[in-house]
């Protein structure tokens, strides 16, 4: 992506941003998450926090649990089940309401898959191949490149355009899959009818959450803190990061990527600075940032987990709140590919 197009991407967010606790009304919004394993603080501060307080500013909110996704890149769908159940939970204790906000898996949703076909006829092979996120994809994964995966921005277009979002928080390296999505929705508009917006991306300000190694926080690098861990597990997890023989702590990511870390994330906790924490510590040593930090998480994640541990409890409401989902998305969905087939000369 050119320096140009993600300058325009990021005007275009930041008015849009502006406008939103002014229009809500304007906006409907489609965010999710692969159910891979559970959700951590990266998760939390990264999307899920912004998405609680734009469903609760009044926009329109659809959540996909991309299940299908999950086999872009893996050869199993081991725990997959467990997975949703337990992103439900995530989901509810943080704060997302399913009264407001409709929470659905892909696999449910027919018509919306059913969309692939007439999108696919929309891009070429080389529009596919030339995507930055697909590449960077396949090779954090290792694995040969499946047609499912070379395809995952026109799924991922059919997900956003199902339900005419026109808006969706993501990060720089996702404006690609905005863009194709946007030339989708604009080639389907010019050659059948005017059916689909052409959403925009809206950059979230969330910095690069780091995990407990100083690399970003990730279920695969095994250095994350999950949001259903318990006081005394993220205790034990905090206590065995890594810092540096150092004992004045200071803020230095490229230098202490462990102290600094750890600082980052007793920030996010406190909503004090980096630099503010690693003062007051000073000379104390990491004994004392660790025990900072896992007090500032602990108070902080408290509530989430008591809410958790309540719908740990009631499976049978979680499976409610998807059956629920699944219908809703689905009236929406089949509504969608009527316009489609009409607007294609295929109602018969």
């Amino acid at each position: 992506m050119s320096i140009d197009s993600f300058e325009a991407s990021r005007k275009r967010s930041d008015e849009i941003i502006a406008d939103l606790p002014v229009h809500p009304d304007k906006y409907l919004m489609l965010t999710g998450d692969r159910p891979t394993g559970r959700l951590h603080m990266g998760h939390y501060f990264g999307t899920i926090k912004e998405r609680v307080a734009l469903q609760d500013m009044g926009i329109t909110t659809r959540i996909v649990i991309a299940d299908y996704q999950v086999i872009t890149d893996r050869d199993t769908t081991e725990h997959i089940q467990d997975n949703v159940y337990n992103m439900v939970m995530d989901y509810l204790a943080c704060g997302i309401d399913p009264e407001k906000t409709i929470i659905f898996t892909h696999s449910a949703i027919p018509a919306l898959n059913q969309l692939m076909l007439p999108f696919l006829s929309l891009v070429s092979e080389a529009e596919l191949q030339r995507n930055p996120t697909v590449k960077s994809e396949m090779e954090a994964s290792g694995h040969a490149l499946t047609g499912l995966l070379l395809t995952y921005p026109v799924h991922q277009a059919c997900d956003i355009l199902f339900c005419k979002g026109n808006i969706v928080p993501v990060g720089k390296d996702q404006l690609p899959h905005i863009e194709q999505t946007r030339q989708i929705a604009r080639r389907f508009n010019e050659r059948y009818a005017h059916v689909f917006p052409e959403p925009e991306g809206v950059l979230n300000s969330a910095p690069e959450i780091p995990g407990l190694d100083g690399r970003k926080m990730s279920k695969s690098y095994g250095n994350a803190i999950s949001l259903c861990l318990t006081e005394e597990e993220t205790a034990k997890l905090i206590k065995k990061s890594k810092t540096d023989s150092e004992r004045t702590i200071t803020f230095d990511k490229e230098n202490r990527p462990g102290v600094s870390a750890l600082l980052t994330t007793a920030a996010l906790c406190t909503g004090r600075s980096e630099v503010e924490i690693a003062e007051e510590i000073g000379d104390a040593g990491a004994g004392a940032l660790k025990k900072y930090v896992t007090e500032s998480v602990n108070g902080y994640l408290a509530p989430i987990r008591e809410r958790r541990r309540g719908f740990e409890k009631d499976l049978d409401y979680i499976k409610d709140i998807l059956h629920d989902g699944n219908r809703r998305a689905n009236e929406i969905a089949n509504a969608t590919l009527d316009e489609v087939r009409e607007a294609m000369g295929m109602v018969y």
